[in-house]
């Protein structure tokens, strides 16, 4: 594990990722999982149609691993597996949508201080150049700037 990378307050934002994933694992597209309980967006991940697929037979969120290049059965080793119960399509059917009601509390592979996996990998934030980490809860906003469906 990269400590600086994944701990660190350096803004370290790998700009080259996709680039390396087209050359090394073509014909995958983004798969964002959420929670269906609370909206939270916990990881991103990328997905061919084998990992599609297979997500769709199996009932939970699956991947393709672009580091080993590899089907990735999120949680297959940690036991934070992700219950699939509906996948999304954008609207260019680029990328993927994944309603994930998440099996254990941890879903991230770093930790919090205490040890325990971390509940989604979206846990720091930009602030004045530099990464801190974000407090646990997001507040989903509402109000006049949301947008009613008409008719």
């Amino acid at each position: 594990m990269d400590t600086e990378l994944e701990e660190g307050g350096a803004l370290l934002l790998d700009f080259g990722k996709i680039e390396a994933i087209a050359a090394k694992a073509p014909g995958v597209i983004p798969a964002v999982a959420q929670s269906i309980h609370d909206g939270r967006v916990l990881m991103i991940g990328y997905v061919n149609e084998q990992a599609l697929r297979t997500a769709l037979e199996e009932g939970v969120a699956v991947f393709w691993s672009t580091s080993r290049n590899r089907l990735w059965v999120k949680g297959s080793g940690s036991g934070n597996l992700l219950r699939l119960r509906e996948v999304r399509v954008n609207c260019e059917q680029n990328s993927l949508l994944y309603l994930v009601e998440p099996v254990r509390e941890g879903v991230c592979h770093t930790r919090y201080d205490s040890g325990g996996h971390r509940d989604s990998c979206f846990y720091r934030r930009i602030n004045d150049g530099q990464l801190e980490h974000a407090p646990y809860e997001i507040s989903w906003q509402t109000g006049p700037h949301r947008r009613e469906r008409l008719g």
